[in-house]
């Protein structure tokens, strides 16, 4: 009953398909907010209504300057305060605190794709860490045009590092942690299928994952506005494929650390 009303209000809403695991709950927060909007226009519009019935100026001929001599606002007022009480007590903080499951980042050993994403004026340079399974070391004295994460070509565990750009390949039912920074200016990392937004932010790199659940390509969108070019980090794509597929194509990949798709 409940999956045929979120597929019923999914479709109502013309919300882009989900590819994610994780992204069901913003769903649902999506549908939430919108009925309580609805239940809001109709509340205020019958009132507005009733209160021009209520008031019209052919049973009112001559105002009444003395105003309201009952109570009954204040006592509406205590039961809309009391209603935002049980809202933010029985709704908002559960589901506050029930979020921490969903930002956990989840562990790294095997269980996890782990990947380095930074943004830049229009592009989005993506790095993986090859077999040996660790990043080579990294100095932001050492980032150019065509070192974009800064990697230190002394160190023997960056010589797998794989380097792309604006293609990203994730393997499919597995958790993938992406660590987001950016080159020059503030984006914003934003797959709609995955329902994932997270600020790509100069000198910071923020940890932010997502599971996917459907193999396909996916478009990289940027949720911040970040130059002229703006328009040009759409051409960013995640593309989710089987594992077998994934480590074929990492594979291929790897020795290319300065090389760009």
């Amino acid at each position: 009953m409940i999956e045929s009303l979120y597929q019923l209000f999914h479709k109502l809403l013309g919300l882009p398909p989900l590819a994610a695991e994780s992204g069901k709950p913003v769903d649902w927060l999506i549908i939430l907010i919108h009925w309580l909007m609805i239940v809001l226009f109709v509340g205020w519009l019958a009132y507005f209504l009733f209160t021009l019935w209520r008031f019209r100026a052919k049973k009112h001929p001559k105002a009444d300057h003395h105003g309201v001599r009952s109570h009954a606002s204040s006592y509406i007022e205590l039961v809309v305060a009391g209603i935002e009480v049980v809202i933010l007590v029985a709704v908002a903080i559960p589901l506050w605190a029930k979020a921490s499951d969903v930002t956990k980042i989840p562990p790294t050993d095997g269980e996890a794709t782990t990947i380095q994403v930074v943004a830049q004026q229009f592009a989005w340079n993506c790095r993986y860490s090859g077999p040996d399974g660790t990043f080579g070391r990294q100095d932001m004295k050492l980032v150019t045009s065509d070192n974009p994460f800064g990697v230190s070509p002394d160190d023997p565990a960056g010589q797998d590092d794989v380097q792309v750009l604006n293609e990203i390949h994730v393997p499919v039912n597995k958790p993938v942690i992406a660590y987001i920074s950016s080159k020059d200016v503030i984006h914003s990392f934003k797959v709609n299928a995955f329902r994932v937004t997270q600020d790509a932010i100069p000198g910071m790199r923020i940890p932010t994952w997502f599971k996917p659940t459907q193999e396909g390509r996916y478009q990289i969108n940027c949720a911040q506005l970040c130059g002229n070019g703006h328009t040009s980090m759409s051409s960013g794509f995640l593309v989710v494929e089987s594992q077998e597929e994934y480590d074929k194509w990492l594979g291929s990949r790897t020795g290319l650390a300065t090389s760009f798709e």
